[in-house]
């Protein structure tokens, strides 16, 4: 069996400019995903699909390999993560390369951890999921959730404003670290997330969705408690 760890880190980031290389609490994020899947031991290889020699370099410094630069169009704003991921497999494939699993991990998740890697794993193959992914659940219940028009508030689902919290049914949303997904089924839907997919359950302390400045110092700080604790 063998596994690839598939790193996206493009060079373009309009809100947080060089943000995959960025240090994080004195190290480049992006160091905190290779070291977590490297030291998971599931991988034959742990790699990064880029466009910018900069961050080439730096994933080579922390442990990466870098065989292929990735292609313009993969790298611009539109490009999916799908995309990226075949692009991946496609090059490998022509090198002479195949894996059974692989994982995207996305370059900005440094509270992805070795253990988390491979209850994931463990979680893809024993249950033959297509897809195991990290969610979080939501911090107040999602059937409870207004709306504004006009400044009035009005109930999404109005059956539920008077329903206790704890009657509820628990909701979750993608943490946003990582999928790791079974290859040959990836390469015929081209699809991550499908109706076979799988998730694990992790706490709102576990990650945190880094889109701007605020985000950056809210997730160092979380970093640096988890740590602590």
């Amino acid at each position: 069996m063998s596994n690839v760890a598939i790193i996206t880190a493009r060079g373009g980031s309009k809100r947080i400019p060089r943000k995959n290389i960025r240090p994080f609490l004195g190290k480049p994020i992006i160091a905190y995903v290779i070291e977590a899947a490297l030291q998971s031991g599931l991988f034959s290889e742990v790699m990064v699909s880029t466009d910018d020699a900069e961050i080439a370099e730096i994933a080579r410094q922390y442990g990466a390999s870098v065989p292929f630069l990735r292609t313009t169009e993969t790298a611009d704003d539109y490009a999916t993560t799908a995309a990226v991921l075949s692009e991946v497999l496609s090059q490998y494939e022509q090198q002479g390369k195949q894996f059974d699993y692989a994982c995207c991990l996305y370059p900005t998740a440094p509270f992805v951890t070795p253990k988390l890697l491979m209850q994931a794993f463990s979680t893809l193959t024993e249950k033959q999921f297509d897809t195991v992914y990290p969610v979080q659940p939501f911090s107040f219940p999602i059937q409870r959730a207004v709306f504004l028009r006009d400044s009035t508030v009005q109930w999404f689902q109005p059956e539920h404003a008077l329903t206790r919290s704890q009657d509820l049914e628990p909701a979750y949303h993608d943490a946003g670290q990582f999928y790791f997904f079974n290859v040959n089924t990836f390469q015929q839907s081209h699809r991550l997330i499908t109706a076979n997919s799988g998730g694990i359950v992790i706490s709102e302390m576990a990650a945190h969705d880094i889109d701007n400045e605020t985000d950056w110092q809210v997730a160092e700080f979380k970093f640096q408690l988890r740590v602590k604790n």
